[in-house]
């Protein structure tokens, strides 16, 4: 295991590496949408692990028409 996977995000730090608001994630979270985190009291982290397997998943691959 990379000893980065064990590192955590804040809302703001995903939001900026997925180019989106952080208000966004806000949204997803209140829908129940999107990735894993982790709930410490009012603080929401997100493991940077659950965010690489979710961008590798989401990846899309073209198809010929």
């Amino acid at each position: 295991m990379d000893s980065n996977t064990g590192a955590v995000l804040t809302p703001r730090e995903l939001a900026s590496r997925w180019r989106v608001s952080a208000g966004h994630l806000a949204n997803l979270r209140a829908r129940g949408e999107g990735i894993r985190y982790i709930k410490l009291g009012a603080c929401v982290r997100y493991r940077l692990m659950d965010v690489l397997e979710h961008e590798a998943a989401s990846v899309v691959e073209p198809v010929a028409a």
